[in-house]
């Protein structure tokens, strides 16, 4: 007959809740390591320190921004219903901690020089500048990190397999962008330019903020001496705008774009442009870095699940956006005339330029539809070093149309800059980083 000792079904009873309490103290005392201290891997550091965890954050630079060179970019407001700044306060961000401006219309240059202008009642897209100065939103991302009791270990190398949370920037290159920033006396203004010329597959723009203008386009083709194409395009804003133009820097990054088949992987959160989350049809990429970065640490802390989070959240706007660049890059200045006309039609329909926005980001059935045909024929499929599976936008080859000879105008502009460099003027990206 067995017997059990004194209190002994009951107490082993009462021993698992404590046990098991004992468990989850402990696992939440192990600190968190996060590898990146850019905006996805500061926003999840904020969302876990402020919870009590212990959060180290290592980034390879020297501080957070130094990626950049204080070149101006924006955060779009049109893939939710919700400001993105209304919902980065419920998050627990200020946004008062770095600066930005607002704006409700842009000018929209057709690939034939026309000149129209979408506009809404609302917030359309804030400019921000990125970079290591104070104001910047790298900065502001910083304190707020630190504020809340994250600790950043900067000029650090650690390995992925050693992190929590990855938010490493992009490795390979899918797109380059190339730009001048400059003084001038010009109000504030935004311009977005389709033009296959002057932005291969892609787009130009001008942005100017309190006396400070970036001229700017994109190459989503491989291209010999690219420098042509920002020269042309510096030219062409010149002409066009009364910039009295005064170079300070030129500056540069590159993209890369992919779809990973996982974003939880051997137990590690990929966030920001290490889960591939970003906008393979323009190239934004901050509200997606951000929103991730808080989706990895609510499911830390146990509020939600961040492979489904992403995967109803913002894949499907990922997906949307790949999508419509392999429409895009089967189209010249014909299909982006038709993709301005269209846009401008249905602002006249609906009184709101933003409209069109939201439209061209929705996933419906047609896109949905479209999805095989795009993975299969223009993402390739590669196995990372880390283990994962990813579906790449690789950088396409040039076309026949790329080869022109510049204008009389952008060849002085070129020796313009020239001749700043050498008294030195400094250039962050060169064509070679491509």
């Amino acid at each position: 007959m067995r017997t059990e000792p004194p209190g002994g079904t009951k107490a082993a009873a009462a021993r698992k809740p404590e046990a098991e309490s004992a468990r989850k103290a402990a696992e939440i005392a192990k600190p968190i390591h996060i590898l990146g201290a850019g905006l996805s891997g500061l926003s999840t550091a904020t969302i876990l320190a402020k919870a009590g965890r212990e959060v180290h954050v290592h980034e390879i630079r020297s501080d957070s921004g130094a990626r950049f060179d204080g070149d101006f970019q924006g955060i779009e407001n049109w893939t939710s219903g919700v400001d993105f700044f209304d919902e980065m306060r419920e998050w627990g961000f200020d946004p008062e901690e770095f600066k930005s401006d607002a704006f409700d219309v842009i000018d929209l240059v057709h690939p034939d020089d026309e000149i129209t202008q979408p506009r809404t009642s609302g917030v359309a897209f804030r400019v921000v500048e990125r970079g290591t100065a104070e104001h910047c939103i790298d900065q502001g991302f910083k304190r707020m990190a630190l504020d809340a009791g994250a600790e950043i270990h900067y000029g650090t190398r650690k390995e992925p397999e050693d992190c929590h949370i990855v938010a490493a920037g992009p490795k390979e290159t899918s797109a380059v962008a190339y730009g001048e920033i400059f003084h001038t006396d010009h109000p504030n203004h935004v311009t977005f330019q389709l033009n296959d010329k002057l932005a291969p597959g892609a787009y130009s723009y001008l942005i100017i903020i309190d006396g400070i203008g970036l001229i700017s386009t994109c190459l989503w083709r491989q291209q010999k001496k690219t420098s042509r194409y920002l020269n042309e395009t510096i030219a062409w804003y010149e002409q066009h705008y009364d910039l009295n133009r005064r170079p300070i820097k030129r500056v540069g990054g590159k993209g890369d774009f992919g779809l990973p088949t996982r974003y939880i992987h051997e137990g590690r959160y990929y966030v920001g442009e290490a889960g591939g989350l970003q906008d393979c049809m323009w190239g934004f990429g901050m509200r997606y870095a951000i929103t991730s970065g808080v989706l990895a640490a609510k499911s830390i802390l146990g509020e939600c699940d961040y492979e489904v989070e992403v995967r109803g959240r913002l894949l499907p706007l990922v997906r949307t956006s790949a999508i419509n660049r392999f429409l895009m890059n089967r189209v010249g200045d014909r299909g982006f005339k038709m993709v301005a006309n269209h846009w401008m039609r249905d602002q006249e329909k609906k009184g709101d330029g933003i409209a069109f926005m939201r439209w061209l980001y929705n996933p419906g059935l047609g896109r949905r539809v479209l999805w095989p045909l795009v993975r299969l024929g223009m993402l390739r499929r590669k196995q990372l070093k880390d283990g994962r599976t990813v579906h790449r936008l690789p950088f396409r080859k040039s076309l026949a149309r790329d080869v022109w000879e510049p204008s009389a105008r952008a060849e002085e502009i070129g020796a313009q800059w020239d001749a700043i460099r050498r008294g030195g003027g400094k250039t962050s990206f060169g064509e070679s980083d491509a």
